[in-house]
């Protein structure tokens, strides 16, 4: 049962400063009044009920900070809030259910004076969710900005945002909560599991399921890295030995994917997201159209034909898309070029120059790789934008298409063409080695280094004030407000998943020819994980939590992955001296025989007539066999989810019948 916003009052004197909002230095006092307004006004009045002030120094207001407001919130508003946006939390019988404020005294922990019940990131994102909830009622534009037009439905933050009346809005750091997550997090240099319970309650589930895969790969490499150093150091020049690695490899990939999907439903259930209804997707706030009625909603809002879209995907995003792979691909054969003319210097002049000379071309193409994947990265950013998809979720699925492409071409187009056409294994090993270091150290350094050095030189007060906010826990609101305003965004985890998915491959792929590639991963990610967070709290902004139950759309890039890697390791092993002997006449003829068997359906000639053809559809029979009999959830888990929709079932059961009866005893006989 709902419970009625109108009849409670959630004002409060003295509230938690939880959220920042910065308007534009220009915003006229008509458009500061109205917004604030419509920020304490009740909800049945189309406001948010939350709490607002402008911020003030020793009860002053100084210039420079009068366009900066405090939001937070009562506790019983937060507390209906986390019903409204559908928060599972614990209850006394060890369940986890969605919160209901009237059924508020069976959660776990919860008391009337309990202000700890929502962790801080939870209250900052239900007062994040009703800010971005607040519409046009009867307005037509933003008072005191004709040409910002609103219409019934119309996000009235959206609206500021994209008229640049608002310039941003975050969430509040915890100096004390950040100062103890710091210490257990990243400033003890131990070799330990992460807190990730700690993490998710300060920086919400996004986070949190990041590192948790960050580390569960990292742990989940170590296998493969100490089996790759023994054959690395004795069986370097002994290709036919890395057959077995490479069966190892295949098997490998798919367990550590299934398993993470077990992992990720213990933690999902733990921090209450496995359960979360999703709510309506509401349009993002970059889609523009013409103004009409939404079929579903019936709300007013921006409408735009899909029919004009799909020109704009097809027509356009579309060849530039294959025009990038192209140049990625002339690219390569430039560093083959190079390569050429490197070898013909060396076996010209044989000294200690002309060896190291032999290195240059592969580090001079791997740092060209990795400025590729970045200028193509913000070209597909503007693409997918102009394409104008409606829903978030549609706007990331096509934004992960396009880069995922191109980054899989990019890296991995030359180890496929050394493998395959020129079967040179040394200049593989050679190629694969130079592209993963060079692309983990340019990572480290553009990802943590290259930003703390620039806020450094940006602003020697920051960097002290930084330090202050980490010692002084009564750092005052107005100085710790100015600090983290200046801090930079932080964007997301796309570039992290991306990074990871990249490394993945170099591992999944060709790791039988080069064993040291998942050592010096599990160094990079060692690393990655002390520089993440140290970038976390210290670099960027707060960002805002948002519930997730597991790593979305990336998921199925890494599974994707693996079932390349069957094909690519297959081949390899196809490629040894054992199984060459019986296509003697040409290597060539036996990879196209590998491709064919790959590509066709299981026929009986292709199933039997290529040894490489047959091992690679027993080894896709095996992962998918692997990945059927690996359950995605656990079997307490399943269970208690079955248990919880049991009991829905008969509540809803129960309902249905006292309407009945209440009908019945109505009618007259």
């Amino acid at each position: 049962m709902k419970v009625s916003w109108s009849s409670y009052d959630t004002y409060e004197a003295n509230f938690r400063p939880l959220v920042v909002v910065e308007l534009a230095k220009d915003t006229k006092d008509e458009t500061k009044e109205w917004l604030t307004q419509k920020i304490v006004d009740k909800k049945k009045n189309g406001g948010a009920q939350l709490l607002v002030k402008p911020l003030i120094q020793d009860g002053k207001e100084i210039e420079g900070s009068k366009n900066i407001f405090i939001i937070g919130a009562s506790n019983l508003r937060l507390l209906l809030g986390a019903e409204t946006v559908g928060l599972v939390k614990e209850c006394n019988d060890n369940s986890m259910r969605t919160f209901t404020y009237t059924t508020r005294k069976t959660f776990r922990n919860f008391a009337e004076d309990n202000h700890d019940f929502l962790t801080m990131a939870e209250c900052q994102y239900i007062i994040k969710h009703e800010l971005e909830n607040l519409r046009a009622k009867d307005e037509t534009m933003i008072p005191g900005y004709p040409q910002a037009k609103l219409y019934p439905g119309k996000s009235i933050m959206r609206r500021l945002m994209t008229n640049g009346i608002l310039i941003q809005i975050f969430p509040l750091h915890d100096a004390e909560a950040l100062k103890k997550l710091g210490h257990i997090w990243y400033r003890q240099m131990k070799f330990r599991y992460q807190p990730l319970d700690e993490i998710r309650c300060y920086f919400g589930e996004t986070i949190a399921f990041y590192f948790a895969f960050l580390e569960y790969f990292t742990f989940a490499l170590i296998p493969m890295a100490v089996i790759g150093i023994p054959y690395y150091i004795f069986d370097w020049e002994d290709y036919d030995k890395y057959v077995l690695f490479a069966g190892f490899n295949l098997v490998w990939s798919t367990v550590i994917l299934e398993l993470w999907k077990r992992c990720c439903a213990v933690m999902a259930y733990r921090w209450g997201t496995l359960m979360m209804k999703r709510q309506f997707e509401e349009p993002r706030p970059g889609f523009h159209g013409v103004l009409g009625i939404n079929p579903v909603t019936g709300r007013e809002e921006p409408v735009y034909s899909s029919f004009k879209r799909q020109l704009r995907i097809y027509l356009v995003s579309l060849p530039f898309v294959c025009l990038c792979l192209y140049l990625s691909l002339y690219i390569m054969m430039v560093y083959f070029d190079m390569e050429i003319q490197a070898h013909l210097y060396h076996e010209e002049n044989q000294s200690d120059l002309s060896s190291l000379m032999l290195y240059v071309p592969s580090i001079i193409y791997a740092v060209v790789i990795e400025a590729l994947n970045r200028l193509y990265r913000y070209a597909a950013e503007f693409l997918t934008s102009w394409e104008n998809h409606r829903l978030e979720s549609s706007y990331q699925n096509h934004l992960v298409l396009k880069v995922l492409v191109f980054n899989f071409l990019n890296c991995f187009a030359s180890l496929f063409y050394i493998a395959f056409v020129l079967f040179d294994m040394k200049l593989l090993r050679q190629n694969l080695a130079t592209l993963l270091i060079t692309s983990q150290v340019l990572n480290q350094c553009v990802e943590a280094v290259l930003p703390y050095w620039l806020q450094k030189r940006r602003n020697q007060r920051v960097k002290k004030k930084v330090k202050e906010l980490e010692k002084d826990v009564d750092l005052s609101l107005f100085e710790q407000v100015n600090l983290e305003k200046g801090m930079d965004t932080y964007l997301g985890t796309f570039d992290d998943y991306l990074e990871l998915f990249l490394q993945f491959g170099y591992v999944s792929l060709f790791s039988c020819v080069y064993p040291l590639a998942a050592v010096f991963a599990v160094l990079n990610n060692i690393t990655e994980i002390y520089s993440d967070a140290l970038k976390m709290c210290r670099i960027f902004k707060r960002p805002f939590a948002e519930p997730t139950a597991n790593i979305g759309v990336w998921q199925v890039a890494f599974q994707t992955m693996t079932i390349i890697s069957v094909a690519t390791n297959c081949a390899l092993i196809g490629m040894s001296p054992q199984v060459n002997a019986l296509f003697p006449d040409s290597k060539i003829e036996l990879v196209l025989i590998v491709v064919l068997a790959e590509l066709q359906p299981l026929s009986e000639g292709a199933f039997f007539n290529s040894e490489s053809g047959y091992l690679q559809h027993l080894a896709l029979a095996l992962k998918f066999l692997m990945s059927y009999g690996i359950a995605d959830k656990p079997q307490d888990i399943r269970i208690k989810l079955a248990r919880l929709e049991f009991e829905s079932l008969e509540a809803l059961k129960q309902q249905q019948m006292k309407m009945v009866a209440e009908s019945l005893k109505g009618q007259t006989p």
